[in-house]
């Protein structure tokens, strides 16, 4: 390039090429890192959610995440209002989820401080605020979808906690709710999900449990569920009985559940998921429940059956051997006054082996029973609690015979007898009416004869000269007495000469030996007879008073 002068003449200048400034790499680097983030953005962006709640409390955009095993999944976008007001939409953003996850088996709910029974739950978010839980379905099982109906309480099980659910029928709910626990064994083993009120109202309650593996295993086609709600309080034979499975249990309810005999195990299949079972209100009646041979049989009583209830026990000697299933009133008429029907049921499994059971119902053992003097009657089990049951007992009455059984429909009806309180009312109202029977008026007036006039009879003459003999022969004893000590040695000493010549005649004739020994028994009665007058002299000289009322014992 050439420069002109002012004299005309060009003059060549100088040109250089601009260089590369090191200053352009920031604002470089700055759009790469900017399209990497946005390309980040984007390509980690998940898919856009609605989730539907009766209320949003709690949740604010921006802010509220949803969250998975404590990792972060998403955030909400926003809350609005549907159009019906009916319900809030919650807006989500998710990221980091593959959508596969997102489908007609994911349940989301608003993690927030509750209390469910003897569990609280959620106090993390005092402080950080409530969240959204997410409960992702398994992959390849249900289609995407991009709106969801949130729960308004946290699920019972979550996708990833293997086990089976069960349905339970109980005639009432009692104090079961969501979250009560499961027992098997005194351990936890599940709890209950919900249940499902019968169409109308109507008809027994349907209570949904989850089982976790690998308990669930445990259950077995006749397997029995009892309640354990609460406390139990009961008096036995061994004092105050109280049962408490768990505290948890006293405040929320629960139920448990046992394995069936080792007996029936190895041929009972285990139970599918989603069986049905009878849920029984104690452990007894669910024991009871597994004796299946029953014998029905009723009873007529006209006497108090207080405390005597459906459930009541049937014992003999002491053992139960079946069950009260009725107790009814029934009112009098030409044939029989009024009296109360208790209808009962009989067990044989109880008393009796399996593999006699087929000889006993073949037979009638009830008419052999009633034959040999079985009754029935209202026995008191606790005067604490009031309690009563029916006890069959044997009574043998001389000169009755045995009734024989009737029937009604079939069914055996054991005779009756008063038990109890009342059979020892019947017995003294028995020795009354005996004593009421007795002619005490007149033993009374025969006695008040008797006492006005013996005054009279003690006056007879008869009674006075009585009295005079018998004083004359206590002067004349009296006088013996006195003397018996001045004649008893004279006669003691007359006795020993007679023997001492009886002695002298006896060797005189020795050489005889008959006479000797006749002789020689002669002085042996005599001496005896000497030695029994020294001991009466004795026993007279010390009671002189025998001679009246006789020797003292």
């Amino acid at each position: 390039m050439k420069r002109h002068q002012e004299d005309g003449r060009g003059v060549e200048a100088n040109t250089r090429l601009p260089r590369f400034s090191v200053l352009w790499i920031i604002p470089i680097l700055a759009l790469l890192i900017a399209g990497w983030l946005a390309w980040r953005h984007f390509a980690t962006m998940g898919p856009r959610i609605v989730v539907s709640f009766d209320a949003a409390d709690g949740i604010v955009p921006g802010q509220t995440q949803v969250k998975n095993k404590a990792v972060t999944l998403g955030v909400v976008q926003g809350v609005s209002l549907s159009p019906d007001m009916t319900h809030a939409d919650v807006t989500i953003q998710m990221s980091g989820i593959d959508p596969h996850t997102l489908n007609e088996h994911t349940r989301f709910w608003v993690v927030s401080p509750r209390i469910n029974g003897a569990s609280i739950t959620g106090l993390d978010t005092l402080f950080s605020g409530a969240y959204i839980a997410m409960d992702p379905g398994k992959p390849g099982e249900g289609r995407y979808q991009s709106h969801f109906k949130g729960l308004e309480a946290p699920p019972g099980i979550r996708s990833d906690k293997p086990g089976s659910t069960y349905w339970l029928v109980s005639s009432s709910l009692e104090s079961l709710g969501a979250g009560a626990p499961i027992f098997y064994r005194d351990v936890q083993v599940g709890e209950i999900l919900g249940y499902t009120m019968p169409p109308g109202g109507e008809g027994p309650l349907l209570i949904k449990a989850f089982v976790k593996a690998p308990y669930d295993h445990y259950l077995r086609q006749d397997s029995r569920f009892w309640n354990v709600s609460g406390m139990q309080i009961g008096f036995g034979a061994g004092g105050m009985d109280i049962r408490l499975q768990s505290f948890q249990a006293l405040l929320s309810g629960g139920v448990a559940f046992g394995r069936p005999d080792k007996a029936q195990m190895e041929d009972t299949p285990s139970a599918l998921p989603n069986s049905v079972f009878h849920l029984y209100k104690t452990k007894e009646d669910a024991d009871n429940a597994r004796y299946r041979h029953k014998v029905p049989v009723l009873t007529y009583v006209d006497t108090a059956v207080a405390g005597l209830t459906e459930g009541s026990k049937v014992t003999m000697f002491g053992l139960q051997v079946g069950q009260v299933t009725g107790v009814h009133l029934e009112l009098g008429d030409k044939r029989h006054n009024p009296r109360v029907r208790v209808e009962m049921q009989l067990e044989p499994e109880r008393v009796i082996a399996d593999d006699e059971l087929a000889s006993v119902q073949r037979s009638d053992l009830i008419s052999d029973f009633v034959a040999e003097g079985m009754r029935a009657s209202v026995q008191n089990v606790s005067f604490l609690t009031g309690e009563a049951m029916i006890a069959l007992s044997f009574v043998h009455e001389k000169g009755h015979e045995s009734p024989e059984v009737k029937r009604e429909n079939g069914v055996a009806v054991i005779p009756s007898q008063p038990g109890g309180m009342d059979s020892i009312l019947q017995s003294v109202s028995t020795i009354t009416d005996k004593i009421s029977a007795m002619p005490l008026t007149q033993i009374g007036d025969h006695l008040n004869d008797i006492l006005m006039h013996s005054d009279e009879r003690l006056r007879s003459p008869e009674i006075t000269r009585s009295l005079a003999g018998l004083s004359g022969s206590l002067v004349a004893l009296n006088h013996l007495l006195d003397h018996a000590d001045e004649h008893l040695p004279e006669l003691m000493t007359n006795l020993n000469g007679t023997l001492a010549q009886a002695r002298t005649m006896l060797s005189s004739y020795g050489g005889n030996p008959d006479f000797r020994r006749n002789l020689e028994e002669l002085i042996v009665q005599l001496t005896r007879m000497s030695r029994s007058f020294h001991q009466l002299a004795d026993y007279l000289d010390h009671h002189p008073s025998s001679f009246i009322t006789g020797r003292g014992p």
